[in-house]
C-alpha cells in the first residue's frame, strides 16, 4: 500500500519559517510528478508548488519567491521551505504523487494525510 507521509508542519510566527518534508513508499519515485497542496477552513484545496519528474518547478503565484520545493529521489522525499510566513498561508498542506501513463489515459495519483501549518504571533 503506497504511504505519503508529510511531516514539519506547527506554529510559527509571521515572517518566519518552516521546512515540509513528504516521504513515499513509491516504486519508481523519481517518475512521478510531486506537489503540495494546501487547504483552509472554508476554502477550496489550492496547488501551491509542483516539481515534476524532470526537475521543472511551478508555483502558486501567492507564494512564489517565499516557497521553494525540492526533491531528493534516492530518499524519496519531496520538501517543501517556506520562508517569510504569512497568516494566510495557515492551511494544511498536503503531498501529492502523480504519474501519467499512456498519454494521459490512466492516471495514478496519491495523497498525503496532511500537516497543519499555522502562521500567528
Amino acid at each position: 500500500q503506497v504511504q505519503l507521509v508529510e511531516s514539519g508542519g506547527g506554529l510559527v510566527q509571521p515572517g518566519g519559517s518552516l521546512r515540509l518534508s513528504c516521504r513515499a513508499s513509491l516504486v519508481l519515485f523519481s517518475a512521478y510528478d510531486m506537489s503540495w497542496y494546501r487547504q483552509a477552513p472554508g476554502v477550496q484545496r489550492e496547488l501551491v508548488a509542483t516539481i515534476t519528474s524532470d526537475l521543472s518547478t511551478n508555483y502558486a503565484d501567492s507564494v512564489k519567491g517565499r516557497f521553494t520545493i525540492s526533491r531528493d529521489n534516492p530518499d524519496n522525499t519531496v520538501y517543501l521551505q517556506m520562508n517569510i510566513l504569512q497568516p494566510e498561508d495557515t492551511a494544511v498542506y498536503y503531498c501529492n504523487a502523480k504519474r501519467v501513463y499512456d498519454l494521459g489515459a490512466r492516471v495514478r495519483e496519491y495523497w498525503g494525510q496532511g500537516t497543519q501549518v499555522t502562521v500567528s504571533s
